[in-house]
């Protein structure tokens, strides 16, 4: 059969430009471009929180790389949009999409939210992620925000923190009387209980009301964190166990109208980005609190120690009772409580005749 050249060329370019035109509503569409803005209670240069591995800065990086562009998160430090403590607000009423903090700051709104940070005396690492990711808890972390239009997921996770800084060495609990003391979440209500004065301060905050006496003593993160603030420079005695904090997860909080306008795959997408900010995170603060602890011991003088047996003890039964009365007043945070600890009971089984055996063996 012949072919007519010429007709041939001019069909085929006709049908060219055919597909071109059908094809370039979908290439704009893949290349539409979402922003959102995230707020945070902690200032812009924080690390852990604002800068470095596993950070809200990281993670809107992350989300942006995994997305091609597509979702797009601009970051705004504690002070900067919202005061500090105004994220959830903020979220709540759809005047930013996100926030990054932590879940404990919100136990005015609903008591429920301390579990989805830190319990005294609670899971380590391993043992909150596996009540969240695969025990129902972040389903229940969604239950406790659902009346408030909010979802949420962990994006990362200091491991087990420091009890604190103290101007005065601590011998009983008596010692603990009187003391003014910054420290935010259910480990404040129960020092209050022991005669605390308990005061809830933003980390830019720390220093100068522990230098110049406003404060007598200072919970924040750990080693690294607490050195970057100076807290050394105001307090000598910087005690241990972790029973306030023996993992404290970083919350990503979300307008549920806002996450449910996006499409399955950029969900999927920040779903991905902040399980991994929140391994990454906890890795990151293994190695630079190992480096800040042997830094602050031998170079700076600080006296690290644990604290007494006898104020744990104490610590320990007022962290009991403080949970009592909290699920006796709220259905909602018993089902939460009673889930955590049901989880705990079976982790610290497999933990003792796994974790706890293995280091036993290997110190000797």
């Amino acid at each position: 059969m012949q072919v007519n050249r010429r007709s041939f060329v001019t069909k085929g370019a006709i049908a060219g430009a055919a597909a071109t035109t059908l094809a370039a509503p979908a290439i704009v569409k893949a290349q539409s471009t979402i922003t959102w803005k995230m707020t945070s209670a902690y200032v812009k240069g924080s690390p852990f929180y604002m800068d470095g591995p596993g950070s809200a800065t990281d993670l809107a990086r992350r989300i942006e790389a995994m997305s091609n562009g597509r979702l797009r998160i601009q970051v705004f430090g504690a002070g900067e949009l919202v005061p500090a403590f105004e994220g959830f607000d903020a979220v709540r009423a759809g005047t930013v999409e996100m926030n990054h903090a932590n879940s404990y700051f919100w136990t005015g709104k609903t008591f429920a939210a301390q579990y989805f940070t830190a319990v005294p005396f609670g899971m380590n690492f391993q043992g909150i992620n596996g009540w969240l990711y695969d025990g129902g808890g972040i389903d229940l972390w969604n239950e406790v925000y659902a009346p408030f239009g909010m979802i949420a997921m962990p994006c990362g996770n200091t491991g087990v923190q420091m009890s604190g800084w103290f101007k005065k060495e601590i011998n009983t609990v008596a010692d603990l009387k009187g003391l003014k003391m910054r420290i935010p979440g259910l480990a404040g209500k129960v020092y209050s209980n022991l005669g605390v004065d308990v005061k809830v301060l933003p980390g830019g905050e720390i220093f100068p009301a522990l230098e110049r006496g406003v404060i007598d003593a200072a919970e924040f993160v750990g080693p690294f964190q607490d050195r970057r603030l100076g807290l050394h420079k105001a307090a000598k005695f910087y005690y241990t166990t972790g029973w306030h904090e023996s993992a404290t997860v970083s919350e990503l909080l979300i307008n549920r109208a806002a996450w449910q306008k996006l499409p399955r795959d950029l969900q999927a997408i920040v779903e991905n980005a902040a399980a991994a900010c929140n391994v990454i995170s906890e890795a990151w603060c293994q190695r630079a609190n190992s480096d800040a602890m042997e830094d602050l011991v031998k170079n700076h003088k600080v006296i690290a120690k644990p604290l007494p047996d006898a104020v744990i003890k104490a610590l320990r039964a007022e962290t009991d009772k403080v949970l009592a009365e909290s699920i006796a007043k709220d259905p909602l945070t018993k089902k939460v409580h009673d889930s955590y600890f049901a989880f705990k009971s079976k982790y610290d089984r497999w933990s003792e005749i796994s974790e706890e055996a293995y280091h036993v063996t290997v110190r000797g």
